[in-house]
C-alpha cells in the first residue's frame, strides 16, 4: 500500500483509564521512575511506533469542589515535566520519535524554542511540541495570572507565540559555520539573523543561542478541534491529535480539516490527524470484554468527574450526583471535549454520577475490547475510509496494554501491510512523511 498509517503511544501515568492504578499488578511507584519511563519508550519503539506522547497539565486537578480532595484522593494526580523526561528518553531510544506538551500560554516563545532546539539536536532529529493554550484556572492560579484568558484571546496569544517559535528556530539558516582554525572564524555572520519581533504579546530581538535543528523544527502537534483550533491547526500544525468517538463524524471531521488545510494553500498530507483510541486486547473478546468491564467499575465517580471538571473548567460539585448533567451554556475550558461528554450525557440519560464513571474511563476516546485481529478491523476502516491517517493509541493500564498492542495488534497490521515493519527514516519528520521545512532566511 503507498499509504501507511501512523501509530502514536500516548503514555500517561500508569495508564490513562482513571481506575489503572488499581489493578492487582499496577505500579503506582513507578510514576517517578526513569527506568519505568525508559522501558515503556523501548516497548514502543519495538513496535516501530512514529513517536511517543506525554501530555501536561501546570496544575493538580483541583476544579471539583475547588479543593484537592477528589483528585487527590482518587486519582493518581501526580506527573512529571514531560519535556524533561524527553531527555531522558533521547538518550534510552535511537528511533522512535519523543513529543510532549508545552502551554503556549504560560511559557516565553524564545525559553520554549531554544529547549525544543536542543532537544532535537540531542535526540538526532525525533522531537514534537504538542501546541496547547491551558484552559483551567489552576494553571492561571500557579502563574499568577488567574483567571484563565478567554477561549479566542488564548488562541491569539498562541498564533504569535508559534509564529515566533518558529521565526527564532529558523534565525539560524543551515550550514552557517566555517570552522576555519586557520583565519580563526566560526560561522558567516549573514546567516544568523535578528527578527526584531514587536507585536500585541511579544518583543523579541533574536536571534536564537541554538543552531537551527536536524528537523528544520520540530514537529508541531495540535489537539483542539472547535472551528478555531482547528483553523489553528490547519495553519501551523503538522499532526492534530482529537476525541473522535463515531466514525461518520470522524470523516467529517478529516474531510473538514483537510478543507481547511487546503485554505490555507498547503498540500494534501502536510497534516496528519490522529484520533485517540484505548485498545483492550484479550485472547478472546470476552477477555477483552472483561477486563474493560472490571477497570470500569473501580472507578469512583468523583475520580472522573474531577477530570471532566478540569477539562471544562467548570465545578460540577455543585449539581447533584443522581440527577442529570445541566445546560451549561458557557464554559472556559476545553470546548470540543465538552461538547462530546454533552451529547454523551443526553443521548444516554446519564446522571452525573454514572456520567463520571464512563468519562474516567476513556475521557471521550473510543474504546476497543477484542483480540488482535478485532482491533485491527477496527483501525482498518478508519483508515481505509478516510477518517484518519493514524491513531493515539492510549493504553488503559501500563505496561501491560502497551506491550498487548505491540505484541499482538502490530504484527497484525503488519501482516495486513498496514503498517511499517521496520523505519526507513531517522527523524520524526521522516516517520510521518513530512517534508523538512526550509528556513525563511535561507
Amino acid at each position: 500500500m503507498s499509504r501507511q498509517l501512523h501509530l502514536g503511544a500516548f503514555l500517561m501515568g500508569v495508564g490513562h483509564h482513571a481506575s489503572a492504578w488499581r489493578m492487582a499488578d499496577a505500579q503506582p511507584d513507578n510514576l517517578t521512575r526513569p527506568a519505568y519511563y525508559k522501558a515503556l519508550a523501548q516497548s514502543a519503539e519495538r513496535g516501530k511506533f512514529d513517536y511517543v506522547f506525554f501530555a501536561d497539565r501546570l496544575a493538580v486537578s483541583d476544579r471539583y469542589g475547588d479543593n484537592l480532595d477528589a483528585s487527590v484522593r482518587y486519582l493518581t494526580s501526580a506527573r512529571l515535566d514531560p519535556v524533561a523526561l524527553l531527555g531522558l528518553l533521547a538518550g534510552a531510544t535511537s528511533r522512535i520519535g519523543l513529543a510532549a506538551t508545552a502551554s503556549t500560554t504560560f511559557n516565553h516563545p524564545f525559553t520554549l524554542a531554544r529547549t525544543f532546539a536542543t532537544l532535537d539536536h540531542l535526540s538526532e532529529g525525533r522531537i514534537g511540541w504538542n501546541i496547547v493554550t491551558s484552559t483551567n484556572d489552576g494553571e492561571a492560579l500557579n502563574h499568577s495570572a488567574e483567571p484563565i484568558l478567554e477561549h479566542e484571546l488564548r488562541y491569539r496569544r498562541a498564533r504569535e507565540f508559534v509564529e515566533l517559535a518558529i521565526k527564532l528556530w529558523d534565525s539560524w539558516e543551515d550550514d552557517p559555520f566555517i570552522h576555519d582554525k586557520v583565519l580563526g572564524e566560526f560561522a558567516h555572520p549573514d546567516r544568523v539573523h535578528y527578527l526584531n519581533h514587536h507585536s500585541e504579546f511579544f518583543d523579541v530581538r533574536g536571534p536564537l543561542n541554538v543552531p537551527r535543528s536536524p528537523q528544520g523544527r520540530p514537529v508541531l502537534i495540535q489537539a483542539g478541534s472547535s472551528d478555531t483550533g482547528q483553523d489553528f491547526a490547519a495553519s501551523v500544525a503538522d499532526v492534530i491529535f482529537t476525541a473522535q468517538p463515531d466514525l461518520h463524524k470522524a470523516k467529517d471531521f478529516y474531510q473538514t480539516v483537510n478543507q481547511r488545510l487546503f485554505a490555507q494553500g498547503r498540500p494534501e498530507g502536510s497534516l496528519k490527524i490522529m484520533p485517540g483510541v484505548m485498545p483492550f486486547v484479550g485472547k478472546s473478546k470476552e477477555e477483552a470484554q472483561a477486563r474493560f468491564a472490571e477497570l470500569e467499575d473501580n472507578v469512583h465517580p468523583l475520580a472522573g468527574l474531577a477530570l471532566l471538571s478540569d477539562s471544562m473548567n467548570h465545578d460540577l460539585s455543585v449539581y447533584p450526583l443522581d440527577e442529570p448533567l445541566p445546560e451549561v451554556k458557557e464554559i472556559r475550558g476545553n470546548q470540543s471535549r465538552f461538547k462530546l461528554v454533552q451529547a454523551m450525557s443526553q443521548r444516554e440519560g446519564l446522571t452525573l454520577r454514572q456520567l463520571g464513571k464512563r468519562f474516567g474511563g476513556s475521557r471521550s476516546h473510543r474504546v476497543l475490547a477484542g483480540t488482535a485481529s478485532d482491533i485491527a478491523d477496527d483501525l482498518e476502516q478508519w483508515f481505509s475510509e478516510r477518517a484518519c491517517d493514524g491513531f493515539n493509541v492510549m493504553p488503559p493500564y501500563l505496561p501491560h496494554s502497551l506491550d498487548d498492542f505491540v505484541n499482538e495488534v502490530v504484527p497484525e497490521l503488519q501482516r495486513r501491510g498496514l503498517f511499517r515493519r521496520e523505519y526507513t527514516g531517522h527523524t520524526l519528520r521522516e516517520h510521518l512523511g513530512l517534508e523538512r521545512p526550509a528556513s525563511r532566511f535561507g
